[in-house]
């Protein structure tokens, strides 16, 4: 027993003089072994990109706010129309609520705990993960006060971009608006059914009663949609210069189903996906983007996941066509498309898809590549383009190339995530952030006084809005770091929102690399 005792430290002696032989060449070669594995550090991302939907907030802050220069705002929100609308999140840098980006971000959270809870706890950021999607599904119980009633938008975007105060100071008009059975929004109540039965499924073991409730409040809300069929922004006109529904309803009903199938495994949305895939669009559809407006690729993506359970066989012609439409966005996004349909790429390499806020496509395109990389992989296959096949791994290498950009590795040397890395935007387009706090400076700032004291300034934001990804940098790998450049320095929570699940799969990755390195290195020494 003392011999082998001996012998055991002695290999543990060995093992760690080749690891401290490998970590000094690295140094004396000028590469450190960070670099070697993406040279990023994917788990701080994720704290900060969470950190950002606590920026947001609206309503009253909880005793566990980390974000500390907000404080309590809109605690009268819906009190005009007799409703306790307080609560939710505000879009970007202004504080209009507006229900249809919001539900988009809720549902592209709740999927990144689907997918990557386990990393998300690893990391112990799976609790913020959590607050954050019950910020939003709190907020939509409270919006959805009747079957078919749903409170759409709180705030007016023309008085509340004609000012620019803080949150905390608001004094433009905080009027609701609804959708109801004479004025539809089939778009709104699908998206918002898609985001509470996400939802549901990420509460059904930590909170089931809360799961349940919510999964009523998604049945009620897509049977309201399918039924009273219309476009928000035609009953809603306050709401078509700022959230326009361009894409239509079509999508979000098809996405509403698919998320009440994911949440249920109930028939009845099984086939309303199958039997009404032609008519509202969603094998006719070959999309080269995925937002908060366009769910189709979406939609394509997790029908086509379907095709390998053999409960779905009847309906493999129909999840096959989804398949092509589903392959059409991915290679597309891999530049392995013919005829044209590649997505257009910066000289760097980052996707380009239209010049307003681009970074919201790249980090869905980032989400969906790393989420479809994984189904690929587990079922042993590959992705088949016009231009060539594409391995899972290709795919999430892509992935990584694309958040790698976001976080430094591009022209400008900046990082696109506020508060990451020692360069990133110092004068976000965002009105909380660009005025002294309110917790240091109670003093009332005025509508206007916003912008006669602060919004022109060049000095960098007096707070950190930490998470924050921007609109990023132009087609030609520029950007320009001023408050006045909306178009570039804004940032929305729907941008944010795909990095969690993309950051959590990086940092698995990263973890396996590792490990395999390990394994090398014990192989080595037994040589």
């Amino acid at each position: 027993m003392a011999v082998r005792n001996h012998r055991h430290k002695q290999w543990h002696f060995l093992l760690l003089l080749l690891l401290l032989i490998t970590i000094s060449s690295a140094a004396l070669s000028g590469v450190s072994s960070e670099a070697e594995v993406g040279g990023f550090d994917y788990g701080e991302a994720l704290s900060k990109s969470l950190l950002y939907f606590e920026a947001q907030r609206s309503g009253r802050l909880p005793y566990n706010q980390r974000v500390t220069w907000r404080d309590h705002s809109g605690l009268t929100d819906g009190l005009e129309q007799g409703v306790d609308l307080v609560g939710g999140y505000h879009d970007a840098g202004d504080h209009v609520k507006f229900g249809l980006p919001m539900a988009f971000t809720v549902t592209i959270l709740s999927w990144s705990v689907i997918e990557y809870g386990d990393s998300l706890a690893s990391t112990g950021e799976l609790s913020h993960a959590l607050e954050a999607i019950k910020w939003g599904t709190d907020y939509f119980i409270k919006a959805h006060t009747s079957p078919n009633v749903l409170w759409a938008e709180v705030g007016d975007g023309y008085t509340d971009h004609y000012c620019w105060q803080r949150p905390e100071d608001m004094t433009t008009s905080r009027r609701a608006f609804k959708i109801d059975e004479n004025n539809p929004g089939s778009d709104l109540a699908g998206e918002t059914a898609a985001a509470m039965a996400a939802a549901s499924i990420v509460f059904r073991t930590t909170n089931p009663h809360y799961s349940h409730l919510l999964l009523h409040h998604a049945q009620q809300l897509f049977e309201f949609g399918d039924k009273y069929r219309g476009k928000y922004d035609e009953s809603l006109k306050v709401v078509k210069s700022y959230y326009a529904s361009v894409s239509g309803y079509m999508d979000e009903l098809l996405w509403g189903a698919t998320w009440l199938y994911r949440a249920t495994d109930n028939d009845h949305y099984m086939s309303y996906v199958v039997d009404m895939a032609d008519q509202l669009g969603g094998l006719s559809w070959a999309m080269t983007e995925f937002s908060w407006d366009v769910k189709f690729a979406g939609v394509q993506l997790l029908a086509s996941m379907l095709l390998k359970e053999e409960k779905h066989k009847q309906h493999s012609k129909v999840l096959q066509q989804y398949k092509s439409k589903a392959d059409h966005y991915l290679c597309s996004i891999l530049n392995k498309n013919i005829n044209g349909t590649n997505v257009q790429r910066t000289p760097a390499g980052l996707l380009y898809i239209r010049q307003w806020n681009n970074m919201q496509y790249v980090s869905t395109a980032s989400f969906l590549l790393t989420v479809y990389s994984d189904h690929l992989r587990k079922s042993n296959t590959d992705l088949e383009c016009h231009e060539g096949t594409v391995t899972p791994e290709e795919m999430l290498e892509f992935a990584k190339s694309q958040i790698d950009y976001i976080l430094g590795s591009n022209p400008m040397e900046t990082s696109y995530l506020v508060g990451y890395g020692p360069k990133y935007p110092i004068r976000v387009h965002h009105r909380g952030a660009s005025i002294a706090s309110y917790k240091d400076h109670k003093g009332f700032i005025g509508c206007t006084q916003g912008y006669d004291n602060w919004f022109g300034r060049s000095e960098p934001n007096p707070s950190v809005l930490v998470g924050a990804l921007v609109g990023g940098p132009d087609h030609r790998d520029e950007f320009v770091d001023r408050r006045d450049n909306y178009v570039q320095t804004e940032a929305c929570t729907y941008n944010t929102a795909p990095l969690v699940g993309v950051f959590a799969r990086l940092i698995e990755l990263e973890e396996q690399k590792l490990e395999e390195e390990d394994v090398s290195l014990v192989a080595t020494y037994k040589r």
